[in-house]
């Protein structure tokens, strides 16, 4: 298992020193016929508040990251690609310091394979790097097959998405725009306009937490429709989801059931998007969980599964997108958690400096009753400075 981490990570990490160290010289010598290479380099410090359970107890911590994403595509043949995408991320402060088990925590890989490699480790910084795509894809005009680690993406929502079944992702991870992925064997098979069958395989190390399921879709007076139904870490999956206009606005929804021997669960999400006249963008979306809820929630600490996607029962949730300026971006989300009797609210400015340079500044902020989940849930602001290559 060390010789196969060692050749995943040594010649990635090679190529994010190359990348990094000229960045401007990599990319125009990108002409090759058959390879491509992208990515990016992040920094942003984060500043956390947060009550923890004791003896941490109400704090507030300031931690750095350094992040460098590298992109590789090799085009074998015409039908052949290899796709090759990674994650190289420095965590440096106090929350690697004060929080015990927190590098345990970034070093964690759910796939088959585990490729997750915390290369070095100090008293108050960490450096840490994991691919999350790693897959050959071979396409023809009928059949599409991925095998490796993927993005199985089967969401048709902007926010929530209960039919993404294989590698869920978070509305409050602030720094993960690729969204993770999963080790699967995905084969589609395209059957005319608007309409596909697929198949898709997530084995895991404990056959229990396996995943398999099916997905059909077709397109009928204007919709398309998707049918999914499948096996769910030891429980039946069933559902749907469905996306079409309504006199300019989007709209969208999703449903799954799970069942097993002892309990069932069924998650229903719709949405409504619209582009105003003056550039406004709107998403609204409300979420039904039966099982959800927590008894106590904490930033940048809890995970979603794809069987119990939110932290309430009830979960409605806007989000408004304006360009402010043409190189200035503004953005506000808000979610309302009636059974919880909280809130949840994230404004973010992005302005583009200059050509492939960004600046950032986002928070999250939560709001709730004492008896609430989210009373002590944490709230953070950070900067953020992207440079694409």
């Amino acid at each position: 298992m060390m010789k196969l981490k060692m050749t995943y990570i040594l010649l990635p990490l090679m190529a994010v020193l190359l990348a990094s160290a000229g960045l401007p010289s990599l990319t125009n010598a990108q002409n090759w016929d058959d390879w491509r290479v992208t990515g990016y380099v992040q920094g942003n410090p984060v500043r956390i508040a947060a009550e923890l359970p004791e003896p941490i107890g109400d704090e507030t911590w300031m931690e750095y990251r350094l992040q460098n994403r590298l992109n590789v595509r090799w085009n074998a043949t015409s039908d052949l690609t290899f796709y090759w995408q990674m994650r190289t991320r420095m965590f440096a402060g106090d929350l690697v310091r004060d929080i015990p088990g927190y590098a345990e925590g970034i070093d964690h890989d759910g796939g088959l394979v585990d490729l997750s490699w915390l290369i070095f480790e100090q008293d108050d910084w960490l450096l840490h790097y994991i691919p999350d795509r790693l897959y050959a894809e071979w396409d023809t005009a009928d059949w599409n097959i991925r095998l490796g680690r993927q993005r199985v993406n089967w969401g048709v929502n902007m926010i929530t998405n209960p039919n993404d079944i294989f590698n869920i992702y978070s509305f409050y991870d602030f720094d993960y725009p690729e969204r993770p992925g999963s080790d699967a064997i995905r084969l589609q098979r395209h059957l005319g306009f608007g309409s596909r069958l697929e198949l898709a395989v997530s084995p895991a190390r404990d056959l229990e937490r396996s995943v398999a399921a099916a997905l059909y879709s077709f397109n009928t007076r204007g919709y398309d429709i998707q049918l999914i139904s499948g096996y769910y870490r030891e429980r039946f999956t069933a559902g749907a989801g469905w996306a079409g206009d309504f006199r300019g606005a989007g709209i969208k929804g999703e449903t799954m059931f799970y069942a097993d021997e002892d309990e069932t669960n069924f998650i229903a999400s719709a949405s409504v998007d619209y582009m105003f006249d003056n550039s406004l963008f709107m998403v609204a979306e409300l979420l039904y969980n039966a099982e959800g809820g927590r008894d106590q929630f904490q930033l940048m600490a809890e995970e979603l599964t794809p069987d119990n996607p939110s932290f309430s029962r009830y979960q409605a949730t806007s989000q408004l997108s304006y360009p402010i300026h043409p190189l200035v971006d503004g953005t506000l989300a808000a979610i309302y958690y009636p059974d919880e009797e909280a809130v949840f609210v994230s404004p973010s400015l992005r302005w583009s400096v200059i050509t492939d340079l960004d600046f950032q500044i986002l928070g999250q902020f939560f709001a709730g009753s004492d008896d609430s989940a989210f009373a002590n849930a944490g709230n953070l602001i950070t900067g953020q400075l992207k440079y694409s290559f």
